[in-house]
């Protein structure tokens, strides 16, 4: 080894140890993206079969929703959750529409980034 290859090596470990870091980043990030549509998913699931419950209604639903996001991801991610009742193929069904930030850096991003819907359909009246 000459004197003009002197610590190359150092060079070449350091440009790929900055590479592999923001490739996990990366990857993290994603699985943060992922982790908040799904939760929010299945909140809004959760939330529309609640209000398709006889007795129960969309302002239930949205109730439902809310209390799983809360518990699941902080109240941040529960700020606009909407619910309806809507006609679909000649039957009813309860919808319930979350809008959650779109985690960007870690769980922070901007307010609605990523908007789910769930639904389900109403238990017909005895």
């Amino acid at each position: 080894m000459n004197d003009a290859e002197q610590g190359s090596a150092a060079v070449e470990s350091m440009l790929v140890i900055v590479l592999l870091v923001a490739l996990v980043l990366g990857v993290l990030q994603v699985g943060a993206v992922l982790l908040v549509r799904n939760t929010a998913l299945d909140a809004a699931a959760e939330g529309a079969r609640w209000a398709a419950v006889e007795g129960n209604g969309p302002d239930d639903g949205v109730q439902r929703t809310r209390q799983v996001l809360i518990d699941s991801l902080g109240p941040r991610y529960a700020t606009d959750v909407r619910a309806g009742v809507r006609e679909v193929a000649g039957a009813a069904e309860a919808a319930v529409t979350v809008s959650a930030p779109l985690p960007v850096l870690g769980l922070l991003g901007p307010p609605s980034g990523i908007t789910v819907t769930g639904h389900a359909l109403l238990e017909p009246a005895p």
